[in-house]
């Protein structure tokens, strides 16, 4: 009987001649020379950073990666120069000594009235501990999302560290939201030991409220059980186990402030009726009497007045 067992040739297969084989060979080798130039023509991914040249970092992206660059010129507030906020800096300034020494300490929401020393608060007490091993990353709020791959970076290192997000708020829907959520407390992975997030907000709950979610609240007797949302809002605020609440200055502590900043830049008699007059002007014109508006009025009142700073 005659074997029906097919010989390789009737499937179709035929070896490639030598001349295609050495085509190919030639064009690999072509293709591999041509990457070889284009890598040394794309930039270098960077670094480990300098953790010694600044005290102040940022998270910046290049190519799609992540890198924490640092920042050659960061804000030298003091404490001593943000007044009408005592209570803050002392619960700010506590939380981040007991943090320094390695002792527990709790994440930080500072929330409250624009211009009143919410990010000037974090800078501050990041120049006070700097000398003890404090260093700061800021992180944009469209960069959130790759906050377990900056503490993934340097949860080994023996500095410690400041994640600030200056700003915030949110929809639920960003992924950014759902990142700093997990970085908080609520990823499989353990928290950093080494780590804090200090964030600012104008918004108590970091996200917007709306009247509907409040019409939703059901009202069991004398007992009131928010909606959802409103509980989702409200639990991701609380992820921050310090909360520092900031609200605009009244007249008195305002005018202490400008005076401040006038004495700060040079200027010699800061309690005169003129400068009075104009600063609570600059501060209607505004709509707000701020650490920020009191800021902006002596640098104009000292620029007008031909006094640069000593």
């Amino acid at each position: 009987m005659r074997s029906t067992v097919p010989k390789p040739q009737d499937h179709g297969f035929s070896p490639m001649p030598a001349a295609n084989m050495k085509e190919l060979r030639e064009v690999l080798e072509r293709f591999s020379a041509f990457l070889d130039k284009l890598e040394r023509w794309l930039p270098l991914p960077p670094g480990e950073p300098d953790w010694d040249s600044s005290i102040a970092f940022r998270w910046r992206k290049r190519n799609g990666s992540g890198y924490i660059q640092p920042v050659s010129h960061p804000h030298r507030i003091r404490l001593k120069d943000l007044l009408g906020i005592e209570q803050q800096k002392q619960l700010i300034d506590q939380n981040t000594r007991q943090f320094v020494q390695g002792y527990p300490a709790n994440n930080v929401l500072l929330t409250g009235a624009r211009g009143t020393g919410k990010s000037s608060l974090a800078k501050a007490v990041l120049n006070k501990y700097a000398a003890k091993g404090l260093r700061l990353i800021e992180v944009d709020k469209h960069d959130l999302i790759d906050m377990p791959d900056i503490v993934e970076q340097i949860y080994r290192r023996p500095e410690r560290f400041l994640l600030f997000c200056d700003d915030l708020s949110f929809d639920a829907d960003e992924p950014g939201y759902k990142a700093l959520k997990a970085v908080l407390d609520g990823s499989i992975a353990t928290a950093s030991e080494n780590v804090l997030i200090y964030a600012t907000s104008n918004r108590r709950h970091l996200m917007p409220e709306y009247m509907q979610e409040n019409l939703a609240t059901r009202y069991l007797g004398e007992e009131v059980h928010p909606a959802e949302a409103v509980e989702e809002k409200i639990s991701f605020s609380e992820r921050f186990g310090l909360w520092l609440s900031f609200y605009p200055f009244n007249q008195d502590d305002y005018l202490r402030i400008v005076e401040h900043w006038l004495d700060f830049l040079g200027v010699r008699n800061t309690v005169s009726a003129e400068i009075r007059e104009s600063a609570l002007q600059w501060a209607m014109s505004r709509g707000s009497r701020s650490g920020r508006a009191a800021w902006q009025f002596a640098c104009d009142w000292a620029g007008r007045h031909g006094i640069k700073p000593e």
